[in-house]
């Protein structure tokens, strides 16, 4: 006979951070993978940088090409999730319809989905300024930067509201934790 802990935690999620650039996404989720690695769960990752490289390499920056990227990384993040794997994804995602498209294809495949909204002010961003992005823009060396010349529609009500200006990494982290643990996530 087998001894199973009560609260053994087998089911799969994803989490999705959204946020301007600079906003602390994938720092919060890296933080998180850890902790969470850390009590034993199945955790990855799927950074927008580099699915951007390998996953959706082609794809551009307009409005069809971005909603196709996100629902790709959303794809690949259900079926993780729906294989016992938290799936934080830390992708910007700016279009609220896209994001929408995810949580549905999550919903009818009753996987849980949690939205993430890492909501750091662009003030605060364009100084973080983590890939020089902003400088860019501000030069004339890149348009259709998301929040500044590019449209970004935050989430109305997204799960979880988080400010990274206002605490540090781990508290970001422990935030997302806490949520998870609520609805019997971790």
């Amino acid at each position: 006979m087998t001894q199973t802990r009560e609260n053994h935690v087998t089911t799969g999620a994803t989490v999705w951070l959204t946020g301007l650039p600079s906003a602390g996404k994938t720092t919060i989720a890296y933080e998180l993978a850890g902790r969470l690695r850390a009590e034993g769960r199945r955790v990855e990752v799927l950074d927008g940088d580099e699915i951007r490289e390998f996953l959706s390499a082609g794809l551009g920056f307009s409005r069809e090409d971005r909603h196709t990227n996100v629902q790709r990384i959303g794809f690949v993040a259900e079926l993780l999730a729906r294989n016992g794997v938290l799936a934080l994804v830390p992708v910007i995602a700016p279009f609220a319809d896209s994001r929408e498209a995810v949580r549905k294809r999550h919903q009818a495949g009753g996987t849980a989905y949690l939205e993430v909204h890492v909501a750091t002010p662009v003030e605060v961003c364009s100084v973080r300024d983590v890939k020089g992005l902003y400088a860019k823009q501000a030069a004339g060396e890149i348009s259709g930067l998301t929040g500044v010349d590019d449209p970004y529609e935050a989430p109305q009500t997204p799960d979880l509201r988080i400010e990274s200006q206002d605490q540090t990494v781990q508290e970001s982290a422990a935030a997302v934790h806490a949520l998870l643990s609520e609805r019997g996530l971790a």
